[in-house]
């Protein structure tokens, strides 16, 4: 047992409202300088439709994530380093800009500036990256939002494509038959990136302390290898300083105990930032298993409870600080992963083993039964309606659980238990224990549950320690940076914008 910290982030996708407050909030934060105009670290997608960039999770297209060989062993879809060094000036899996969309703003200043007329003035979409007038906008970030142009561009979505044969007309885009939800979507910071490996320079790294991922900007060179491997393509070309950029999952405010700027300014709540423990010997191991089915069941496997003796010991052999500890035995990611049960990964089939999960939603399956003349709360009717959701099961498989449907629907079956557990509990009636046996969990189970996704106050939904900034000052004080490496840096490599202790893993 070799245990690890990372910062993991869980999003409750029923909860989310697609206001994109997180996207703004975070791109005046990130990206709001010359070169980042087409950039969203943090994006809000409407699904199903075509996401940003446009089909991100065709990965016969774009050839991002990892694959087992006939071996046993993983490879990069984009291939072995032969072939990226073959393809290191012409790479052939990059997304074009058109696959993004041209940023764009308005020459607000004609309206301004105009002079006194009979004719309204009117203020042209100019391109931010060219500067020239543009005809007509083809393409936005949210250009799908809800359900916009749904029978023209929701059939594209890889996984429609995918699911279509399966599940037939349950995926109907006439708009009195459509589903929608949203899927907020930042860097995964994966156990096992691709970005990482795919970097011919090395420039991309995992923070041993906390498991961000970040890049070194003093020694990406633009090859673009990162974007093209990253399957969710949430790595990206700033073509003013012809570096790669990506989320940094807001490691100065992480550093000093906050949390990332998307959650704080998160409208719906929707949004849980703690510390996971992992097994790192077990992450390869996880991730090379043979069915694509087990990568979900493997990935839980190697999160180590924090509550267990054995694993608190062997975390502080291995250097985990007692606050950090303590961080994992309160955070709320664990409970929603591991104990309850009820948060999924985003497409564990790309093999990268991600640390952002998501609580998938419930469709108002409650109105749905009640429409019908039943008990929309009762247990039974409740239980038996998860199949016949509004939201294909099989869609949802699709993009939490590479296909397993069975996972799925044990996590709805959970939130509907816990919603006919509360209904009682608020009537003051008692609750049926059977309602909370059926899935596995108790009564008391179920209301912590509920208190965590529906009510958690602040302090509740981020938990974040704070020593890796005392344990940085600590170390500015007793190594001037003139004077020393910081604690496991490479000789001669400056540590860029943290004073947190910043090693590369191979």
């Amino acid at each position: 047992m070799r245990p690890m910290a990372q910062i993991a982030m869980v999003m409750n996708l029923d909860k989310c409202i697609g206001c994109h407050t997180c996207s703004v909030t975070c791109k005046q934060a990130w990206t709001n300088r010359r070169g980042t105009e087409y950039v969203w670290f943090n994006n809000v997608e409407t699904l199903p439709g075509q996401g940003y960039p446009r089909r991100w999770a065709d990965q016969n297209r774009w050839k991002g994530g990892w694959e087992r060989t006939r071996s046993g062993r993983l490879r990069l879809r984009a291939g072995g380093r032969a072939r990226r060094l073959g393809t290191l000036f012409a790479n052939p899996d990059l997304p074009t800009l058109d696959d993004y969309y041209e940023p764009w703003t308005y020459e607000y200043k004609n309206l301004i500036d105009a002079p006194a007329g009979d004719d309204m003035p009117v203020a042209r979409p100019v391109s931010q990256i060219s500067g020239e007038p543009l005809d007509t906008l083809q393409w936005g970030p949210n250009w799908d939002d809800d359900l916009g142009g749904a029978p023209e561009h929701a059939p594209k979505d890889p996984l429609v494509e995918k699911v279509r044969e399966q599940v037939g007309e349950k995926i109907r885009f006439e708009f009195e038959q459509s589903f929608m939800f949203y899927l907020p979507r930042i860097c995964e910071h994966c156990l096992n990136p691709a970005c990482v490996s795919a970097c011919p320079s090395g420039a991309l790294y995992k923070r041993v302390e906390d498991g961000i991922v970040l890049v070194d900007q003093e020694r990406c060179r633009g090859w673009r290898m990162c974007v093209s491997s990253c399957p969710y393509k949430k790595v990206y070309f700033n073509h003013a300083t012809g570096k790669a950029e990506k989320c940094t999952l807001c490691y100065p405010r992480v550093e000093i105990g906050m949390p990332t700027i998307c959650s704080e300014t998160c409208v719906g709540r929707m949004r849980y930032l703690g510390v996971m423990l992992y097994d790192a010997d077990k992450v390869t191991e996880a991730a090379a298993v043979t069915d694509e089915h087990d990568l979900y069941p493997a990935q839980l496997e190697s999160f180590l409870d924090p509550r267990d003796p054995a694993v608190e010991a062997a975390a502080r052999a291995s250097g985990i600080s007692d606050d950090w500890l303590e961080a994992a035995r309160r955070s709320p990611v664990f409970d929603l992963i591991r104990t309850y049960q009820v948060a999924l990964p985003l497409h564990p089939e790309y093999r990268t083993m991600p640390m952002v999960w998501y609580v998938p939603p419930l469709s108002p399956v409650v109105e749905a039964v009640a429409a019908s003349g039943h008990d929309g709360e009762d247990a039974g009717n409740l239980f038996g309606a998860i199949e016949g959701l509004r939201i294909p099961v099989e869609y949802l498989a699709e993009l939490l659980t590479a296909g397993d449907t069975y996972p799925v629907e044990a996590v709805l079956r959970r939130m509907a238990a816990m919603r006919v557990h509360m209904r009682a509990r608020n009537l003051g009636e008692e609750p049926d224990p059977a309602v909370a046996h059926s899935v596995r969990l108790t009564g008391d189970e179920l209301e912590d549950m509920f208190r965590l996704l529906a009510v958690a106050k602040y302090e509740d939904r981020y938990v974040v320690p704070t020593a890796a900034r005392a344990d940085a000052d600590a170390l500015a004080d007793s190594h001037p940076l003139d004077a020393a490496c910081p604690v496991g840096a490479e000789p001669g490599r400056p540590v860029l914008l943290n004073l947190a202790p910043t090693r590369r893993t191979v």
